[in-house]
């Protein structure tokens, strides 16, 4: 098979620019689309219908019946992870994620060869909706940044990660094991999603902002880097997409240290250094889900801008973060039609 046989997102992962940059949305899986919130009603809660493979599948293809986006991405969750390490997990409806107390070390370590065999229900997904979605479409498979999947287990929650970022300071060895325990336990479940399938695999570091540049290559490039090492030794060439959510100017050099073969960008991201990224590597993403949600003028103007000055390399056009619950779907049909075409 030759590149120009391969998925759009996937010709641009190889490096290709192709006239019309592919384009897929983060979180576009649920979230927004009414038929997702009636099947989530037929399950008990957020994590029974991860658990699920045949209802999860579904909640995948959904948004790909609505819009010809390009991509698929599996429905799951990051915190599956720190479950199958033995951290208790569960969702406050209305609240968002709860983890009761972190394991020690010793414990969550002893636990990390097992953890991806705890997953399978996440690579029965994967395989269903391979077996359903056209070849022209590609699968994505994900998993958190260490650095940020550590900061829900030490905080017990979402929220502002004082506990977690001021931990980095009063006892910077304890958060390193922890994260590097949760490189080889990402790259376990990682390989498992592209033996199942997954044709590309994202890395969410979703709270890679606020960490100075030493702490920052401690804690998220140098495990990033690891990562892909770990996937390479174990024979999986899957492309890897790289979002440093928040990470600003070092996005630079993380691109350039991380191994990735893209690099998510978020919506501060400026032109010249997407365009610098891009003679490295392929770029995506960077539109605001705020101004999705908002349309109108504005969210066309924007989505012309990003074609424009980044549409001359190879860019997976997409958002700069996840799908907002409340966005209205014709906003999202705008902008698909204005990339595709269709």
């Amino acid at each position: 098979m030759t590149i120009s046989d391969l998925p759009p997102l996937l010709r641009v992962l190889a490096g290709e620019t192709l006239e019309r940059p592919p384009i897929w949305f983060m979180r576009q899986a649920g979230r927004s689309l009414p038929e997702y919130l009636a099947l989530r009603a037929k399950a008990k809660d957020f994590i029974a219908l991860c658990h699920e493979p045949e209802m999860a599948a579904e909640v995948t293809l959904q948004p790909l019946r609505r819009f010809p986006f390009n991509a698929a991405i599996v429905f799951a969750d990051i915190l599956l992870l720190p479950a199958a390490l033995g951290q208790e997990v569960w969702f406050e409806p209305g609240e968002g994620p709860r983890l009761g107390p972190i394991p020690s070390l010793e414990s969550l370590r002893a636990a990390v060869p097992a953890s991806a065999a705890a997953l399978a229900f996440v690579y029965e997904t994967l395989r269903r909706v391979r077996a359903e979605l056209p070849t022209a479409k590609a699968l994505i498979g994900f998993a958190g940044g260490p650095w940020t999947v550590a900061t829900y287990m030490i905080e017990g929650r979402g929220g502002n990660r004082v506990r977690s970022r001021s931990l980095v300071f009063e006892d910077l060895s304890y958060v390193a094991a922890l994260v590097y325990l949760l490189v080889e336990a990402t790259a376990l479940y990682l390989a498992e999603q592209s033996r199942a399938g997954a044709q590309a695999l994202q890395i969410f570091e979703s709270w890679a902002e606020l960490l100075p540049e030493d702490v920052f290559q401690t804690l998220v490039t140098a495990p990033h880097a690891a990562i892909v090492r770990r996937l390479r030794e174990m024979g999986v060439d899957t492309p890897i997409i790289g979002f440093p959510r928040g990470a600003g100017a070092l996005v630079e050099d993380y691109a350039a240290a991380s191994g990735v073969q893209a690099v998510g960008l978020d919506v501060q991201a400026p032109a010249a250094l997407g365009r610098k990224i891009q003679a490295r590597m392929a770029i995506q993403g960077a539109l605001d889900p705020l101004l999705l949600r908002a349309g109108g003028a504005a969210l066309d103007a924007r989505v012309e801008v990003l074609l424009r000055q980044w549409g001359g390399g190879p860019y997976i056009f997409n958002l700069g973060h996840g799908v907002l619950p409340d966005t209205p779907l014709s906003h999202i049909e705008r902008v698909v039609k204005a990339v595709t075409g269709k």
